[in-house]
């Protein structure tokens, strides 16, 4: 934790900067890891059944939109949820080459357990964090957000 530690003179952006994006990168390995052991899920994965399971069923290229992943990346995705059984693809009758992807039962099902596992991950995490440390964290991922999006709702 040593590492983390600075004094107000001694940080500047890129040095937080580098030390936000290890941390996240670290975080988001650590939940997909135990979403993987725990749900049988990944990260990936959860967020494309989330989608679905929000939106109703999508277009393969409008399940990609919604999610700012190239088509071909979900393509994948969906590819390997439907051989699970976890979403359906049915042809366009206006278009063959359109796909339209929806979330089954199993799905669902599988969902759920994963969503579980990825609040239980965090709450392990981020609970070692006292109150205050954890309100602070909260307002400077606000004002870290509004600095990156200008405001707009990202």
């Amino acid at each position: 934790m040593e590492q983390h530690e600075a004094t107000a003179a001694g940080s500047v952006p890129e040095q937080v900067g580098l030390s936000f994006l290890t941390l996240a990168y670290t975080l988001r390995e650590q939940v997909d890891q135990y979403m993987l052991a725990t749900a049988g899920l990944s990260l990936s994965r959860t967020k494309v059944l989330q989608a679905l399971a929000s939106c109703g069923a999508l277009h393969q290229a409008q399940l990609a939109a919604s999610l700012g992943q190239a088509p071909r990346s979900v393509t994948q995705i969906v590819e390997g949820l439907e051989r699970l059984g976890m979403v359906a693809r049915t042809g366009d009758p206006e278009d063959r080459r359109r796909k339209t992807v929806s979330i089954t039962h199993a799905g669902r099902t599988v969902l759920r357990a994963a969503e579980e596992a990825g609040i239980h991950a965090l709450r392990q995490r981020f609970g070692r964090l006292e109150p205050q440390q954890l309100a602070t964290l909260d307002t400077l991922l606000a004002h870290l957000d509004i600095a990156l999006t200008g405001g707009k709702a990202g």
